[in-house]
């Protein structure tokens, strides 16, 4: 009896939490939306949702009051291109579900179903004012394979306490350019013919299930998971995501999905600012790394740290990544070193946040701070693009999030060397 009482109170509590009135005031606010920027402004939140914002908005009388004291207000961080919460260590494969070396599986692989929600890396992020993640697959690296696609990625909510997966199945990755050319043979022009191959292997695949599922099929050379998988992409339900680099492969990857009529996103595409009007026309963003400016090879000698800069002012519109889940609390400081090479200071913000929430559909709900969407957003002590600043609160679906990291937790357990440990630490 004792314990199905605790179990009722603890219920009750989680779901007064969930249910909490929080009223963030004498905010600086960035919305990212329609409002635009605020002064002297307050957000009002109940039961996760963003019910109120404005300079005049009422403070309710049973909401718990944050006094930003003038502060910056953003919504949270969403970084793109990611591996949180599906890598922990990069040398230890048992920790890394990136990638699949399964010759029988390559577009199907999800790397939805890899992520740990309890990965110590996402407090590290959450406490930089990360709050979204879009997670990428990756290759395995062995050179095993010659199948094009890593597979499909997946937004993440990096909250504490709920299940992570807020979109599954967001984008189908490919990498071409260099690396996609080392898959099909050392040759661009392969790796162009294999994805066009395989399209239309899909194609036939969804005309003729019944000759498939009895036998009778032509040679393919994907499997019926991967077939299975692509359906969405040929359809242009699902966007292609391709990682590119240089000018000419990018003007190729344009082409392609015009003939094959896809959606497409650009990653990676550090010379992207070469073509950027063709870009524009073609209306498709690009996701990249705006501090990268050196050319580690051939694909990459055009790399400039006026990429984003350019490709914003063509019209393209661009989020930023950051490959690493255990440094995307840097994506921010990429972001300001973009400001200081010519992008707009509030363009840059929109990377950060409202555009990698269009680009991946949940904008009706993430990315800015709007009336009806989650309450995802972050209190800052000074300007978010600067290293020194830091993130003070971090709100995401209306709850209050714990900045600790495990870092932290082990530095306090041993600061005192004198503290009585248990038996297995004393060997």
């Amino acid at each position: 009896m004792r314990t199905l009482i605790i179990a009722l109170v603890a219920a009750l509590s989680a779901t007064v939490a969930q249910a909490d009135t929080i009223a963030v005031t004498n905010a600086h606010i960035h919305t990212m939306g329609t409002a635009g920027e605020i002064d002297n402004g307050t957000v009002v939140i109940r039961n996760g949702r963003i019910v109120a914002v404005g300079a005049n908005a009422a403070v309710p009388k049973d909401a718990r009051v944050i006094d930003a004291k003038g502060s910056l207000v953003t919504p949270g961080i969403f970084v793109t291109g990611t591996n949180i919460g599906v890598v922990e260590i990069d040398l230890v494969p048992s920790t890394n579900d990136s990638a699949t070396k399964s010759p029988d599986i390559s577009a199907a692989f999800d790397v939805q179903y890899g992520v740990d929600p309890n990965s110590t890396v996402i407090p590290v992020a959450r406490q930089a004012g990360v709050t979204h993640a879009l997670v990428t697959p990756g290759y395995s690296g062995d050179g095993e394979r010659d199948l094009l696609f890593a597979g499909q990625a997946a937004v993440l909510s990096l909250a504490d306490g709920i299940e992570p997966v807020m979109r599954a199945k967001a984008a189908m990755m490919l990498e071409l350019g260099e690396g996609g050319a080392a898959r099909a043979g050392g040759a661009r022009g392969a790796s162009i013919l294999a994805l066009k191959a395989d399209l239309e292997d899909v194609r036939w695949f969804m005309r003729n299930r019944g000759n498939y599922n009895s036998g009778s099929a032509r040679d393919l050379r994907l499997s019926r998971l991967d077939l299975q998988a692509l359906i969405p992409v040929v359809q242009g339900r699902m966007p292609l995501l391709v990682k590119v680099h240089r000018a000419a492969d990018i003007r190729g990857v344009l082409k392609l999905a015009r003939e094959e009529r896809l959606a497409i996103i650009l990653a990676g595409a550090e010379e992207a600012w070469m073509v950027a009007a063709d870009i524009a026309k073609a209306r498709v963003p690009v996701l990249l790394a705006p501090q990268a400016n050196l050319p580690d090879r051939f694909e990459t000698l055009g790399a400039s740290m006026e990429n984003a800069a350019r490709l914003q002012e063509a019209g393209v519109t661009i989020a930023f990544s950051n490959g690493d889940g255990h440094r995307v609390r840097e994506v921010r400081y990429d972001a300001g070193n973009a400001v200081a090479h010519g992008l707009p200071y509030k363009a840059a913000l929109a990377a950060l946040t409202i555009n990698p929430a269009r680009i991946f559909n949940v904008s009706g709900t993430t990315g800015s701070i709007e009336r009806g969407k989650s309450a995802d957003l972050v209190i800052w002590t000074g300007d978010p693009l600067e290293p020194s600043t830091q993130a003070q609160t971090v709100i995401i679906g209306g709850i209050e999030q714990p900045l600790d990291t495990r870092a932290q937790d082990l530095a306090r357990r041993y600061r005192d060397l004198n503290t009585t440990m248990p038996p297995a630490y004393k060997q």
